[in-house]
């Protein structure tokens, strides 16, 4: 009887170490949730694009209401920066230091996310795809805590470069830019990309500071210098009084926009449908509107997914359709860290990505990630507005 009861004993004893042994957890995760953390602007200048924040919170929560990740739900605190990086670093310091969030996921904004990385890395903190697309995001070498997720800005504007050299080498370039660290990496990937052909072909660049209240006279400088080719390296408010005065100037040159403010709801309505025609920009995702994916399931399953949980929202506001795959993205990281949900082995998840396929990304594209690279959306496909939805340029 009392080997039985000893076999019994070890029988337990073995079971609940590999019970222990498997489920391994750090700040912000047991067995019962995930906390995520984020600062993201729902005021301010950039505040259209809290839009992401929202939808985020949305996706979240249909997936907690279906039993969350690997059964353990979703905590997700989104807090308002106002496109402060001062702000953006409170948040950070309350995210981990009150909140204990395991991550910090997908702030906005190349300043936001440069005046946030050293205090992260430092506390060895997961920051997570981040809506800004500066090249110093990836480099895991100096900085492994930090991982961007849509195309890197200096390879964006180079693309537009190749585009312009191929279809218009003599063309004269005028450059509007956020002056801060997302547009001078633009206007430096432009400038490399052009090469010895730069000093010729841009014949002005005019920056404006993101709280400025309007870009007006930049664009009437700009008409000025005799460029045919606009560069509008802006967010959405920018880019949206920008086409607005171009119309006003009746100046219309070829007009290059920067990917993050190419969004019909948040760029193209208040600008104008009409005055917005014509404007080229990089492509990665599927243009959900466009009659072209009607019958594609993964666009079915999206309209579906925002008719339940976001039936307010704009259905043409692309960021709807952004936060979406910054969550869904998220998602595949924590459900491939199992039941490992330390800080460190999330983080190697998102640098372990294999031929990850994101439902609404355009055909070709899959998602790769290692210790060595951490760019997410690599692919990128030129499209012009026609008024309604995008056209691919080839």
């Amino acid at each position: 009887m009392s080997k039985l009861v000893t076999g019994a004993a070890v029988v337990v004893a073995l079971w609940s170490a590999g019970a222990m042994a498997q489920a391994k957890y750090g700040p912000g995760t047991s067995a019962a949730e995930i906390k995520v953390g984020q600062s993201i602007p729902y005021s301010g200048p950039a505040s259209a694009y809290g839009q992401i924040g929202k939808a985020e919170t949305a996706y979240f929560k249909s997936l907690n209401a279906k039993g969350g990740i690997n059964g353990r739900k979703i905590n997700f605190i989104s807090l308002d920066d106002g496109y402060s990086p001062p702000k953006a670093v409170e948040n950070a310091r309350k995210l981990v230091e009150s909140d204990d969030v395991a991550v910090v996921f997908n702030v906005l904004g190349t300043p936001l996310n440069m005046a946030v990385r050293p205090y992260l890395n430092q506390k060895k903190v997961p920051q997570l795809f981040i809506a800004a697309g500066a090249t110093a995001f990836n480099d895991p070498a100096h900085f492994p805590w930090t991982m961007g997720w849509q195309p890197n800005l200096q390879a964006e504007a180079a693309f537009y470069a190749e585009h312009l050299l191929k279809s218009r080498p003599d063309a004269k370039i005028a450059v509007l830019y956020q002056n801060d660290d997302f547009g001078k990496d633009m206007l430096h990937g432009l400038t490399a990309a052009l090469g010895d052909k730069a000093k010729k072909m841009i014949v002005d660049s005019q920056n404006f500071q993101a709280t400025d209240p309007t870009v007006d006279s930049q664009l009437i400088t700009l008409k000025n210098s005799g460029a045919d080719t606009l560069f509008l390296f802006t967010y959405s408010k920018q880019a949206a009084q920008s086409i607005s005065k171009l119309d006003d100037l009746n100046w219309k040159p070829t007009t290059y926009l920067h990917l993050g403010a190419a969004s019909v709801g948040a760029t193209f309505k208040p600008a104008g449908l009409e005055k917005s025609k014509g404007i080229l920009s990089a492509g990665f995702l599927k243009d959900v509107t466009d009659p072209r994916w009607a019958n594609d399931e993964d666009v079915k399953e999206f309209f579906a997914w925002m008719k339940e949980n976001l039936p307010q929202a704009d259905i043409n506001d692309s960021l709807n359709e952004a936060g979406y795959m910054y969550a869904k993205t998220l998602e595949q990281v924590l459900r491939q860290a199992g039941d490992d949900l330390t800080r460190e082995n999330i983080m190697k998840q998102a640098a372990s990505l294999k031929d990850f396929r994101l439902p609404l990304l355009l055909p070709g594209s899959t998602i790769n990630t290692s210790a060595t690279d951490y760019r997410v959306i690599k692919y990128m496909k030129l499209q012009r507005f026609n008024g309604k939805t995008w056209d691919f340029v080839e």
